[in-house]
């Protein structure tokens, strides 16, 4: 992708899973960051976290991250044993921690209110409130080319969703009607199972560091 290319993204599904991962794994696991290439397929293909769950090989997986490679968005480091990736999205696309986030949200689980991405994002960025999250989309959108796009409200709900642009154009009208027949109930209890988790997570980490600090193992 040429610095002059400004007709938009064209990302596979693959290499926007791929860069997601890159983004979410530098925040949530960043001992173990940059990846190797099994590490960013075990990530690809996460039960949790994604959607769509992917089955991708290392084959596949490897080809999207030397496309990703090429237009610039992942950078290679030579190791002793094996070679191993990390996302250069923030440096060419000028993308600061929250943005960052946002994006890498998007492409690992699909369309998603500013709720929503709050409450998922904690692991990678904490924002305050939902107005945090609403600022970081609205730069996004007004990227150029843009990035995110906001989706009108589907019959029944409440909120606007948010969807990537990575890949290109996205199907509004499949989009809305998907998020209209699948309601609203159950989104809301997963969002609500996954403050819990996060919160849990927090008080994991909490736990770990007061260990730590006491000499215990």
């Amino acid at each position: 992708m040429s610095e002059e290319n400004t007709d938009g993204f064209d990302l596979s599904a693959e290499e926007a899973r791929v860069l997601g991962v890159l983004i979410e794994k530098g925040y949530t696991t960043p001992d173990q960051y940059p990846l190797s290439l099994n590490a960013l397929t075990n990530g690809c293909n996460q039960l949790t976290g994604r959607d769509p769950v992917m089955s991708l090989d290392e084959a596949t997986v490897a080809d999207a991250v030397e496309s990703l490679h090429a237009r610039g968005l992942v950078g290679r480091r030579e190791g002793a044993r094996v070679v191993k990736y990390e996302q250069l999205i923030r440096l060419r696309h000028s993308l600061p921690p929250a943005e960052q986030a946002l994006l890498a949200l998007l492409m690992l689980r699909g369309p998603q209110t500013a709720g929503e991405l709050r409450t998922r994002s904690e692991r990678m960025h904490r924002f305050d409130d939902v107005a945090a999250v609403q600022a970081g989309l609205e730069h996004l959108e007004e990227k150029y080319p843009p990035m995110v796009l906001a989706l009108p409200r589907a019959p029944g709900t409440k909120e606007t969703r948010y969807a990537h642009l990575m890949c290109g154009d996205v199907d509004v009208d499949a989009v809305v009607a998907s998020v209209a027949s699948g309601g609203g109930g159950a989104g809301g209890l997963s969002v609500r199972v996954e403050t819990l988790e996060a919160e849990v997570a927090a008080l994991r980490a909490e736990l770990n560091a007061l260990k730590a600090s006491l000499g215990e193992d």
